[in-house]
């Protein structure tokens, strides 16, 4: 990483001073000028062995204007310095919040993401920055935490597979009994395992899609998109009510996205049921806002657990079933595909077991 880059011409502090010093010194000449010319026009007379004061007689040539200009000129000498001594102080003083800044900066740059500012002060511009920058700072820290994480993850993920199948051919190939019967058997797990890391693999490539952002935007109906997926779904409902209630809901935004999240979220609610559960999908309009609901049947989902399960790889406790491969991913994907389209994503957990899940759109 690159470090701060060095000041190649004068510094903000000493071109601040001379600012300060040059202003003070105008106003110096100014008042000096005002002050000056009016006495320089004035003309006192005192007479001969008088102890009488002088008194002013009106104008005339002047008296001592060699005196008065050399009291200013060193009046003038005097106040260049203190301007300067005084514009560096303060020029210094008001600095100081932004060497801050630039030291923080420099070390969070270096790799040290848990520095923060904490100017403190005055409430003031450069406090408020100051804040604005912590919590910018906080925000990058939690983001590549969470990418630590993430990576960590993805690795686990993929090398339990990986290892599976490994592990798998070696003992096949070192068996000198094998016969062909069972070196099919050991190629169709290998498939098998194989297939798994392919379902993860795409699961991945959603997620980071998703978490891209959008980058078109067409006019997409809900209702079309969940009788899409249904298509293939009803077939997986084994054991399951899959009800529909859909009207038309169009939104913008991007259709593969919106499809993504439709499935991985009726995906989710057959996956996670019970015997003779249920899972009910209903599209409408709420005032100018297209919405998507999902609700389902199934175990019981601790309240402060939800959260959770929009993180990658986060899973709940074995009580809740799985009918089919998770991967953890798919309310991950569902989040990140609801941000990219500033939609609001509700999650409620039912007392009786299961989930309630809402999109709400932003209104057209």
């Amino acid at each position: 990483m690159t470090g701060a880059r060095p000041l190649t011409g004068r510094s903000l502090q000493t071109r601040l001073a001379l600012s300060y010093a040059a202003g003070i010194f105008a106003a110096g000449i100014v008042v000096l000028a005002v002050a000056t010319v009016p006495l320089a026009g004035l003309q006192s007379t005192v007479p001969v062995d008088s102890q009488v004061p002088a008194t002013i007689t009106g104008a005339g040539n002047g008296i001592g204007p060699r005196q008065i200009l050399i009291g200013s000129a060193a009046a003038i000498a005097v106040l260049i310095p203190v301007a300067l001594v005084a514009g560096w102080f303060v020029a210094g003083r008001f600095l100081r919040p932004l060497r801050a800044i630039t030291a923080t900066a420099t070390a969070i740059s270096a790799g040290s993401l848990h520095h923060r500012l904490n100017l403190g002060g005055p409430a003031d511009e450069l406090t408020e920055l100051g804040g604005i920058l912590d919590d910018l700072f906080a925000r990058l820290q939690a983001s590549f935490d969470a990418q630590r994480h993430f990576v960590a993850n993805v690795s686990h993920e993929l090398r339990t597979p990986l290892a599976g199948q490994r592990t798998l051919l070696e003992v096949a190939l070192a068996d000198p009994d094998a016969d062909a019967a069972a070196l099919r058997s050991a190629c169709a797990e290998a498939l098998a395992l194989g297939g798994h890391q392919e379902r993860l693999v795409q699961a991945l490539l959603a997620l980071a899609t998703s978490e891209r952002g959008v980058t078109r935007r067409d006019p997409v109906d809900l209702a079309d998109v969940v009788r899409q997926v249904l298509v293939t779904r009803r077939a997986q409902a084994t054991g399951v009510d899959l009800t529909d209630v859909l009207a038309p809901a169009v939104t913008a935004g991007d259709p593969r996205l919106i499809e993504s999240l439709v499935a991985n979220l009726v995906d989710n609610a057959l996956r996670h049921n019970r015997p003779e559960g249920h899972v009910k999908i209903t599209t409408q309009i709420l005032g100018t806002q297209p919405v998507l609901t999902v609700a389902n049947s199934g175990p019981v989902v601790p309240a402060d657990e939800i959260e959770r399960l929009y993180q990658p790889f986060q899973r709940l406790a074995p009580d809740r079933h799985s009918r089919g491969d998770g991967y953890g991913l798919g309310l991950a994907i569902v989040s990140a595909v609801a941000r990219a389209h500033h939609a609001t994503l509700t999650t409620t957990a039912r007392a009786e077991g299961g989930l309630t899940v809402t999109v709400r759109w932003p209104g057209r």
